[in-house]
């Protein structure tokens, strides 16, 4: 520091003399003079240093911002604390900064997309589906007085929904459901009331409103879950090539037995129960289903594709039937069906789908209206022989009860319409035989004309019913389809008497 700089006079002065040059000899009162000048200057110096050192060494505590910063800094502050208690609150107020709400606004948009894609995330996979199905018909042949038989129009909406849920570990799993409605009983209680075996020519025909049609309503026919489990346990997922499926709810039997590709869906193949699937399982009444078409049960089933495209499958199902359809007395009298198929390649690649089943009633209804254990065994194939022709055929056999037919045989061919450069469209062409059974030509037949629940007229059963079945179905866009459809049957009811009846229809369907 300046101030600690201290000389004497003559050793300054000393040293100003060798500095100066030797040809300068200044004389001892200019040396003087020159010595107390640089002690004042010196003087000066260190007074300016120790005012300059008690300025930095005093507490900035004590020194004063100019009144304009700090009335700023204040405002700052102010605001600050607005802010910061606005967004302790959730509630967006008039009275609190813009900038508190601008963000609280910002943050409860943000919430909302969040929640409103967690819901997308949640129903991802979803599928949906929606038809409607209507049939119109008129009858020739049936005998003078039948009640409702000169023509019937109807209608059939479904709407069925399948939702895959969060798998559990490697167990994937989904929920199913159908909802059903419509109006129209359609040509099948004349058909009925005439002694026929099974040969109802519109399988769409439906109604859940009880007595009035005026009153229908729309029913849950199905709601089910599934859990496809991989094997075996605890295995590589990615490889496994077994599946155990385990299916319980309300359902519709033939989603899981007797299937088959050319003859399954009414509302777009063919339209008489006893083409659409085994005539002893449904029209023939042996599964038991309620009022609607539907019933509770079980069904787990074991799928092996380790030789992928050919598998085999065996499944055991136990179901509701009789009162136990709606849900009374399941377990003491319950359907029991078992069914083993495979899918194999022939004729060069061409898939073909083959079922054997068995099933026993636990509440199957006798000829004389009595209840007791009935049972019987089925066949169910399909075979594609070209690109687009498959061959189809189903055949069932009681083994147990007294019914009115006993066997039955249904044959048939779907024909793709790229044959004739039209893609999208199908012909459908069907026979079938139900042979009428020994019991029931022993008891004798009867029909109803007027449908009043007294018989108006007897025979005595011989031979089989025989139907036949053609449809076109042909494709004005991807929704919209329109099938004109004629059916024949012959010997109604095994009764030789019958007059041959020809049923003329046109069925339109809407599909999303």
């Amino acid at each position: 520091m300046l101030h600690s700089i201290r000389m004497k006079p003559l050793a300054l002065a000393v040293a100003l003399f060798v500095a100066m040059p030797s040809y300068a000899a200044p004389s001892e009162g200019e040396l003087v003079k020159l010595i107390q000048k640089l002690n004042e200057r010196l003087d000066k110096l260190e007074k300016h240093n120790a005012e300059l050192e008690s300025q930095m060494q005093a507490p900035r505590a004590n020194s004063k911002m100019p009144a304009d910063i700090e009335k700023r800094v204040q405002s700052l502050e102010h605001a600050q604390e607005q802010l910061t208690n606005g967004l302790e609150s959730d509630e967006i107020s008039q009275y609190e900064p813009d900038l508190t709400s601008r963000l609280k606004a910002v943050e409860k948009d943000a919430l909302n997309v969040k929640k409103a894609a967690s819901k997308i995330d949640a129903l991802e996979g979803l599928k949906v589906g929606a038809s409607l199905t209507t049939v119109a018909q008129r009858p020739n042949g049936l005998p003078q007085g039948t009640t409702n038989g000169n023509s019937q129009l109807n209608y059939r909406a479904d709407v069925t929904a399948e939702l895959p849920l969060e798998p559990v570990g490697d167990v994937d799993h989904k929920i199913f459901a159908h909802f059903r409605m419509g109006q129209g009983l359609g040509l099948n209680s004349p058909f009925a009331n005439l002694g026929a075996f099974a040969s109802a020519p519109n399988a769409v025909a439906f109604r859940a409103s009880g007595a009035s049609p005026d009153d229908s309503v729309a029913i849950l026919g199905q709601a089910w879950y599934q859990a496809s489990i991989p094997l075996p346990f605890g295995g590589f997922k990615p490889r496994s090539r077994e599946t155990l499926e385990l299916t319980f709810g309300k359902m519709d039997i033939f989603g899981f037995f007797d299937q088959n590709a050319g003859a399954n869906d009414e509302s777009r193949q063919f339209l008489n129960s006893i083409f659409v699937h085994n005539p002893l399982l449904d029209a023939g009444r042996q599964v038991g289903v309620d009022a609607n078409g539907f019933q509770p049960g079980f069904v787990a089933s074991y799928y092996n594709q380790t030789s992928k495209p050919e598998t085999w499958r065996v499944s055991l199902g136990v179901f509701g039937t009789g009162q136990g359809a709606n849900y009374q007395r399941f377990f003491s009298s319950p359907l029991v069906m078992a069914q083993a198929e495979t899918s194999l390649k022939f004729l060069g690649g061409l898939t073909g789908n083959y079922r054997l089943y068995a099933w026993q009633q636990g509440q199957g209804t006798e000829l004389d209206g009595s209840t007791t254990q009935q049972s019987g065994w089925g066949i169910s194939a399909d075979q594609r022989v070209d690109d687009g022709v498959t061959l189809f055929g189903r055949y069932g056999q009681m083994a147990k009860g007294k019914v009115s037919f006993d066997r039955a045989l249904t044959l048939g061919a779907e024909f793709n319409g790229s044959y004739w450069s039209r893609g999208g469209d199908t012909i459908g062409l069907a026979a079938g035989w139900l042979r009428a059974s020994d019991d029931y030509r022993a008891a004798g037949g009867s029909g109803d004309l007027d449908g009043d629940g007294v018989a108006d007229f007897s025979f005595n059963p011989a031979g089989a019913e025989k139907v036949a079945e053609l449809y076109y179905r042909y494709r004005i866009t991807k929704q919209f389809e329109l099938s004109p459809d004629f059916q024949y049957t012959r010997r109604m009811g095994g009764n030789p008497d019958a007059s041959t009846t020809k049923v003329l229809g046109l069925r339109a369907q809407l599909s999303y």
